[in-house]
């Protein structure tokens, strides 16, 4: 084989065997009507979270385990990346009947 040969075997072998890291995703959750919507969400470690709050009243997104606090305020929206993984039962704060469920994996 020829030097270029070796060169190029080496490179495929090493960037063949390398992990392409997942791309961070950015997930809307939507507070209209009183209603948080979508109440069960899936995402990663890294996501973005975009709470959007169509609302005339302020809401929050309070996890039961004290994960996060997000304040919302009306008709406006907040981002917030998620940090660790889990199952996190959320509410808000001012209306506790608008609950919901984020499923974070490593």
């Amino acid at each position: 084989m020829r030097r270029g040969s070796y060169l190029t075997v080496a490179a495929e072998l090493l960037f063949g065997t390398m992990a392409v890291p997942a791309q961070a995703e950015t997930i809307q959750i939507t507070m209209t009507n009183l209603v948080v919507a979508p109440s069960e969400v899936s995402a990663r470690v890294g996501d973005t979270i975009e709470w959007i709050n169509n609302d005339v009243l302020a809401h929050t997104a309070t996890a039961r385990n004290g994960d996060f606090d997000v304040m919302m305020p009306p008709r406006k929206t907040v981002t917030s990346v998620l940090k660790k993984a889990g199952t996190v039962e959320y509410y808000c704060r001012f209306h506790p009947n608008m609950k919901a469920v984020l499923t974070i994996a490593p």
